[in-house]
């Protein structure tokens, strides 16, 4: 978020604050995004789980130090609390966690986690890290794209990894089907509070929308509140099902 919609992007992420929407989602790539959170936040960071990510070509130990440091004074902040690995790089993953070991050492993050990590991916990096790491892994999840499905969240379950998915929405490709608008009239709801309930409708399963009107921050903000039925459940699953198993994780 930035540009034109910047007044916008603040005064919706600080409504989101007020709501309890309290994740905040940026990313070093993101150009200008920190520096309008650190403006949202100014005085509330305490009530904020700030997220950043250093790119893979930053990710050897010494640039992935500094690379949260440059992130940490764009934002206004001592400390993250979660630094991710935006994806796989060439550098070796020994030298990225050596970065965020470091990091988390020196308390500048308070944990770590990663970004479009497929099953391999993750089994590797789960004979580097110690137990507990990584506490999260981001990878793009919405109705129309359900691959994550088949082995990542499975994984991510079985090893008690938070999964966050990215571009709920569909990156601004949303559509309502009309499962979704049925089932959001049964609740009084909108066929987008339906699919970001759906989303995350088991405990390890998180959603980070993109809102940059305070509108939709408090449409989806509504969406804490509504719970899906079994049968809403079978419903979208049937409409929109998880097909088949990808050969490559899938990424905007």
């Amino acid at each position: 978020m930035g540009g034109r919609e910047r007044a916008s992007a603040v005064t919706a992420l600080r409504r989101g604050l007020d709501l309890g929407m309290t994740h905040i989602d940026t990313a070093e790539m993101y150009t200008g995004s920190e520096e309008l959170i650190a403006e949202a936040i100014a005085g509330r960071r305490d009530e904020v789980f700030l997220v950043s990510k250093v790119l893979p070509q930053n990710a050897t130990k010494k640039g992935t130090i500094a690379a949260c440091e440059q992130s940490l004074r764009r934002l206004r902040t001592s400390r993250l609390d979660v630094y991710l690995l935006h994806w796989r790089g060439s550098h070796p993953l020994e030298e990225t966690l050596a970065g965020f070991e470091q990091l988390e050492r020196d308390g500048k993050i308070a944990a770590w986690g990663v970004s479009n990590f497929d099953v391999d991916d993750l089994e590797e990096l789960r004979e580097l890290a110690r137990p507990g790491r990584p506490v999260c892994n981001q990878v793009l999840y919405h109705l129309e794209q359900r691959a994550i499905e088949h082995a990542v969240l499975p994984w991510c379950e079985s090893h008690h990894v938070a999964l966050v998915g990215y571009s709920p929405f569909g990156s601004g490709r949303f559509r309502s089907h009309k499962v979704l608008t049925d089932i959001a009239k049964s609740h009084d709801a909108t066929p987008r509070q339906v699919a970001l309930a759906f989303l995350v409708r088991r405990p390890a399963l998180f959603a980070i929308p993109k809102a940059s009107t305070p509108e939709h921050v408090e449409d989806n903000a509504a969406a804490a509140k509504l719970r899906l039925t079994d049968s809403d459940l079978r419903e979208i699953e049937s409409a929109l099902p998880v097909g088949r198993p990808p050969r490559t994780l899938p990424t905007l």
